[in-house]
């Protein structure tokens, strides 16, 4: 007889995962969350930008779980694209700098409100988003502003699994993880024949 999966271990203190309930759609800033926020460039001046697989993958589980992911950067490139592309985000806004405009068109697009939504940013840019978000995460790299009114810091550095926590803490609060989690172990409840 296979021995199941053991219970996913993370733990978030109860109203933490209150505040997170009803989420539906995710905002996320890409230079210092889903990048370590350092800028690269190659010889010729092209950008290069290193994204971790675990945000990647939280990111899909997101999308799973019917929590929309968005990515809202003021930055726009070939590999910010390219990436984006590979984990299947259709909502994006690149190269802008007025990030709360950007994030009041998707929420009408997907026709939901700030009640039902969380952000994760890193610097004063994304405080309009965050601000209204009813969920509003950081990553512990952030700015001392943006981690003042942010309602979890990760433990996890940027571009180093903070995406991740945020996504993981998400899917744990709206009831999705462990399914999730079941599913991907191969655990998952067979339908009746």
């Amino acid at each position: 007889m296979k021995n199941p999966a053991p219970a996913p271990t993370l733990a978030w203190p109860p109203e933490l995962l209150l505040r997170a309930q009803g989420v539906r759609v995710a905002f996320f800033d890409v230079d210092g969350v889903l990048t370590d926020g350092g800028l690269y460039f190659g010889a010729e001046g092209e950008t290069l930008k290193r994204f971790h697989t675990l945000d990647g993958h939280g990111l899909k589980l997101l999308a799973q779980a019917g929590i929309e992911p968005c990515v809202i950067s003021g930055r726009d490139s070939a590999p910010l694209r390219a990436r984006m592309q590979a984990l299947g985000i259709r909502r994006l806004r690149l190269g802008t700098e007025d990030k709360r405009p950007a994030a009041q068109a998707l929420l009408a697009e997907l026709g939901l409100d700030w009640a039902q939504a969380a952000a994760i940013g890193d610097d004063w840019p994304d405080l309009p988003v965050l601000r209204r978000a009813a969920f509003a995460c950081a990553p512990p790299q952030a700015h001392a502003e943006v981690r003042a009114i942010a309602h979890h810091v990760t433990a996890a550095g940027a571009g180093e699994g903070a995406a991740r926590e945020f996504c993981d803490l998400l899917l744990a609060a709206n009831g999705h993880y462990r399914r999730l989690f079941d599913a991907q172990c191969g655990d998952a409840p067979e339908a009746a024949a």
